[in-house]
């Protein structure tokens, strides 16, 4: 899957991945989280997510797309800062922290002091061998963290992705070394993944403590 296809998808504004509100398995886990000063949101787009974890921690994040990085400082009425960090751009205003360019490229400055990672939408939005690519990547950036991570399960003969199924036996494959604890379950048959409509007959959302 090419940097391409999600540029198109936001210039195009399909963005049936977007939420217009928190995610109802981070609002779950939020009182419980890790008391750090930061947290790390790969892949973050416009995900009004930041926003609820701001209320507990500085939010660095990591996206691709230009657009994404501009609408969510306007759409929250920001007005951020840019410059230029080697291959990325990095828009700052308050608490927000966004590195805008290739996530695989991302340097270790932009996440240092942070051991708490959030990934709702990042690990389902990439096919299998890329999910190893970026597990690979998160360890390196995090030699030890915490990360709530959400997946999506259902019949994968049923639909392609993305978002794409990731099930419980592909996580200690891709984080062999941690501990991975299931936190909460929300059932989506019949309802549909954010604002995309699934004809699947079974749609679940889990989420996860994995610990390194």
């Amino acid at each position: 899957m090419e940097p391409q296809f999600w540029q198109k998808r936001w210039e195009l504004n399909e963005l049936g991945f977007q939420l217009d509100a928190a995610h109802p398995l981070l609002c779950a886990q939020l009182a419980a989280m890790p008391q750090q000063s930061k947290v790390f949101v790969p892949l973050c787009g416009k995900s009004p997510d930041m926003h609820a974890l701001a209320s507990r921690y500085q939010v660095i994040g990591a996206e691709l797309a230009h657009i994404a990085c501009r609408d969510f400082f306007a759409e929250a009425g920001l007005t951020a800062s840019t410059s230029s960090h080697g291959l990325h751009q990095l828009w700052q205003s308050g608490v927000y922290q966004l590195w805008q360019g290739d996530f695989f490229a991302l340097p270790m400055e932009a996440v240092a002091g942070t051991e708490l990672i959030y990934d709702r939408a990042a690990l389902i939005a990439l096919p299998p061998q890329m999910r190893l690519q970026y597990a690979a990547k998160l360890q390196q950036l995090f030699p030890k963290a915490k990360m709530l991570l959400i997946t999506l399960e259902y019949p994968e003969g049923e639909k392609q992705g993305p978002p794409f199924a990731v099930f419980a036996d592909e996580l200690p494959l891709l984080f062999p070394n941690a501990s991975i604890q299931l936190a909460g379950i929300r059932n989506l048959t019949g309802q549909g993944f954010a604002r995309r409509k699934f004809s699947t007959s079974q749609l679940v959302e889990k989420s996860w403590w994995i610990c390194w």
